[in-house]
């Protein structure tokens, strides 16, 4: 009955139907040519049957359903995943669909909830940005839902990706830092447990070595990707006998922290220490000293993601898009944009 290792097609749809697969495209598409009202109704009937899912909008002309997709981020107190599910709702609204948010509070038992929450409310697709990659629970919507992955390296074969090269944005960030002179950089990384902790980590490490400086894990501090987390690691480094010139944060929440750690020390940055930071966001402009950041075109990255979910049929691999924003914490003249 399936084709492509399982997924619906609008080929079974047809042989279902009794139909042409063109027929199957008016049905679905509401055009461009006319289709009997008999004809039309076996073909709603045999998407029903086989469980095909066209696009959100298509499919509401198809089963009278009202088009939504869902969005699952790890934690929405995160300020780039807060920014993400903005532009996501504004790209779906575009186009005449509904939003529906869950957020996993950085809780995988949570995250397979929602998981399962949203193929109860039928959502027409599904953007999908996980704790630590995929759960298996994923597979289970290979048959009914579309799903776009971000950030995922162990994405199902059916579902589209779309991922930032963090190591690679890490290791521009550090060597910038390195640029402005700096020898000695630390490191607030994630929760070890978590891949892109790692993934970061590496690409700080390979920076370090390109530059040949030294390598000392004297100048790594794992903490959470929260404000706190970035404060408390600050004040360890801080307070160890380990000299250090330079910062970089693995995400922006860590970097304010550290800021903060900083400025209660009577550590000035730049001069002192200078920072960067991975996934900055609009408030990176607003902190003192202005915060430089790998940041991610965002408003961009959320309408591909949107029309890859809703258009692609076969699983497609997105490159995010993004680069370096430099401000005052890291020397770099201010910039409040």
């Amino acid at each position: 009955m399936h084709d492509r290792g399982g997924r619906v097609t609008r080929k079974d749809v047809a042989r279902v139907a009794g139909t042409s697969v063109a027929v199957v495209s008016y049905v679905v598409n509401n055009g461009p040519r006319p289709v009997s009202k008999a004809l039309r109704e076996r073909v709603i009937e045999a998407i029903k049957e086989t469980g095909y899912r066209p696009n959100g909008v298509a499919k509401a002309l198809a089963s009278g359903t009202t088009g939504t997709i869902g969005l699952i981020v790890p934690s929405i107190k995160n300020p780039y995943l807060s920014e993400l599910a903005h532009a996501v709702g504004n790209a779906a609204r575009q186009r005449g669909l509904n939003i529906l948010l869950g957020d996993s509070a950085d809780d995988r038992q949570q995250e397979v909830k929602l998981l399962e929450s949203f193929v109860l409310n039928r959502v027409e697709g599904l953007l999908f940005y996980g704790v630590d990659g995929c759960p298996p629970e994923l597979e289970k919507l290979r048959d009914t839902t579309r799903v776009l992955v971000f950030d995922s390296w162990d994405a199902p074969s059916f579902a589209h990706c779309m991922r930032l090269d963090e190591g690679a944005a890490t290791f521009k960030a550090v060597d910038h830092l390195a640029e402005h002179g700096r020898q000695r950089i630390a490191m607030v990384t994630g929760p070890l447990d978590q891949r892109n902790s790692r993934v970061r980590m590496q690409g700080w490490a390979e920076a370090l070595r390109a530059r040949g400086f030294e390598e000392d894990s004297g100048l790594l501090q794992s903490a959470p990707y929260t404000r706190s987390g970035g404060y408390q690691a600050g004040e360890k480094l801080i307070e160890s006998a380990v000299d250090f010139d330079g910062l970089f944060a693995a995400n922006e929440s860590q970097a304010v922290g550290f800021l903060a750690a900083c400025s209660e020390a009577g550590v000035s940055v730049p001069k002192d220490v200078a920072v960067a930071a991975l996934n900055g966001t609009s408030m990176g402009s607003f902190t003192i000293p202005s915060l430089t950041t790998f940041e991610q075109f965002v408003a961009d990255n959320a309408e591909n993601a949107v029309e890859c979910l809703l258009q692609a049929d076969e699983p497609q691999l997105l490159a995010a898009q993004g680069d370096l924003i430099r401000r005052s914490s890291c020397g770099c003249e201010s910039s409040y944009v």
